[in-house]
């Protein structure tokens, strides 16, 4: 069951939404690199959690294209 996720709530630079096996959500920002190190990370935002019922593991939901943030 595909997440319907409103993405006129997410914050800018989100790129996915998921759930966790707890059944938080979260909102993912695009990874950024830490200068002069070979790190990257990404931010993770607390998110509805638009009434998702299905398996956690099948949760990950990418923006859609066209939709900027």
């Amino acid at each position: 069951m595909p997440a319907r996720v409103d993405w006129k709530r997410a914050p800018k630079g989100a790129k996915w939404w998921a759930m966790d096996q707890d059944g938080h959500a979260f909102w993912y920002m695009a990874p950024d690199f830490i200068a002069g190190t070979a790190f990257w990370f990404s931010d993770e935002i607390h998110a509805p959690t638009f009434d998702y019922a299905g398996d956690w593991k099948e949760s990950l939901t990418e923006r859609p294209a066209g939709r900027r943030g």
